[in-house]
C-alpha cells in the first residue's frame, strides 16, 4: 500500500461533524441531510469506502453543478393495491425512499408482496442499508436501481449500461439479516475512482479503455468503460435491471441519462425499484432458511455481508476507518 493510500481511526462523531457540515455548505436542506449523513456514516462504519464519507465529494460536486434538487420534498403517491410511488422531484432518493417505506410496509404486510418505485431520483447510496431496513420490518427485500452509462454489453466497446446494482435481505429473528449488495457490473464505478485517486492499477477483467481494449489503468477506464461481470449473465442481469428499474416505474434506462456535469438530457437523475415481500402471508416462516445458513457456515463458508458485519464491531471500539488522504480532503471542504 503506497502512503497516499494510508487510513486511519477516527471517531464517528467525528464523520456526523464533516458530514453535517459539507451538506450544510453544499445546500441541502436538513431532512435531505440527515439521512445522507446515517447513511454515509454506517457505511464508512461497515468499511464499504466506495459508499461511505467518500460520497461526500460527489454530492458536493452535483450540488454544486445544479443536477441535484437540493431541498426537493418528496411526493408519496399510493399508486395501486400493492404499488406506491414516490416522485423524488429531482433530489436524492434516500429522502424519498423515508417518506415511501411505511405504505411499502403496510401493503405488503397487507398483500403479501408491494412494490415501491422512486422516480425523479438522484441515487449515490448502497442499497444494503435501505433492504436491511426493510428486513428490519420482518420483511424479505429486493432493490435494484441503473445509473449512469458506465458499463459495455457484454461483447460490446462502449458504455451503455449502468452499474445497475441490486441488494436482496432475509430477516432472521434474533440474529442479523441475510443480505447481498453488489453491482452488476465487475466492479462498482466507485471502487474504480479510489483506485484511481489512489494511483493503483486495476484487476484486468473489469474494464475496457476507450477503443475497447482491455485495460488496468484506472484513469484509462474512467474514460473507457467497465465491464459486467460473469460475462453474458452479469450483461444479462444488469439489462434486467434496466428494464424493472426503467421503463417498468416509468423512468429512464441508463443511457437515457447523462454523465455527471452534462446538463443534458436529466443528468444524474433516474428511477429505483424496490420490492417487499411479507413470508407470513405467504404462510411461511423465515426460520425456514436457518437450516440452510447452518450448512454454508458449517462448510466454513461465509454468509453474504459478513465481512461488513465484522467491520462494524471493529468500528464500535476502533472509530472509522478512512483514507488519509481522503480525510484532508473532506477536512478542506468542511472549512471551506
Amino acid at each position: 500500500m503506497n502512503e497516499m493510500s494510508s487510513f486511519q481511526r477516527i471517531s464517528r462523531e467525528r464523520g456526523v461533524e464533516l458530514a453535517t457540515k459539507i451538506l450544510a455548505r453544499a445546500g441541502y436542506s436538513d431532512d435531505h441531510a440527515s439521512i445522507m449523513i446515517e447513511n454515509m456514516v454506517e457505511a464508512q462504519a461497515q468499511e464499504c469506502h466506495s459508499h461511505g464519507l467518500y460520497r461526500l465529494i460527489d454530492c458536493t460536486k452535483v450540488a454544486n453543478a445544479g443536477l441535484v434538487n437540493l431541498t426537493a420534498v418528496p411526493v408519496v403517491t399510493d399508486h395501486a393495491v400493492s404499488v406506491v410511488k414516490v416522485d423524488a422531484g429531482g433530489g436524492n432518493s434516500l429522502l424519498a425512499f423515508k417518506k415511501g417505506l411505511g405504505l411499502l410496509s403496510e401493503k405488503a404486510k397487507a398483500n403479501g408482496i408491494a412494490a415501491l418505485a422512486i422516480n425523479n431520483s438522484f441515487h449515490y447510496s448502497a442499497l444494503w442499508w435501505e433492504v436491511e431496513l426493510i428486513s428490519e420490518l420482518g420483511l424479505v427485500a429486493l432493490a435494484m436501481s441503473p445509473t449512469m452509462p458506465f458499463v459495455a454489453p457484454y461483447g460490446g466497446i462502449k458504455p451503455l449500461l449502468g452499474t445497475n446494482p441490486m441488494a436482496f435481505s432475509w430477516p432472521r429473528p434474533g440474529g442479523e439479516p441475510c443480505t447481498f449488495d453488489f453491482a452488476t457490473s465487475a466492479a462498482a464505478r466507485g471502487e474504480v475512482e479510489i483506485r484511481r485517486r489512489r494511483g493503483e492499477t486495476l484487476p484486468p477483467e473489469w474494464a475496457i479503455d476507450n477503443e475497447g481494449n482491455p485495460t488496468t489503468d484506472a484513469e484509462r477506464a474512467m474514460s473507457g468503460a467497465l465491464l459486467p461481470f460473469g460475462k453474458h449473465k452479469g450483461s444479462a442481469i444488469s439489462i434486467m435491471v434496466e428494464l424493472l428499474a426503467g421503463p417498468m416505474i416509468g423512468d429512464l434506462l441508463s443511457h437515457q441519462t447523462g454523465q455527471v456535469n452534462n446538463t443534458e438530457n436529466k443528468g444524474l437523475v433516474h428511477g429505483e425499484l424496490i420490492i417487499a415481500i411479507d413470508p407470513d402471508r405467504f404462510g411461511v416462516s423465515v426460520d425456514a432458511a436457518e437450516g440452510l445458513f447452518q450448512e454454508i457456515v458449517g462448510q466454513g463458508a461465509r454468509l453474504p455481508s459478513q465481512r461488513r458485519r465484522t467491520a462494524s464491531k471493529r468500528s464500535q471500539s476502533d472509530g472509522l476507518l478512512i483514507s488519509s488522504e481522503l480525510l484532508v480532503e473532506l477536512t478542506q471542504l468542511c472549512d471551506g
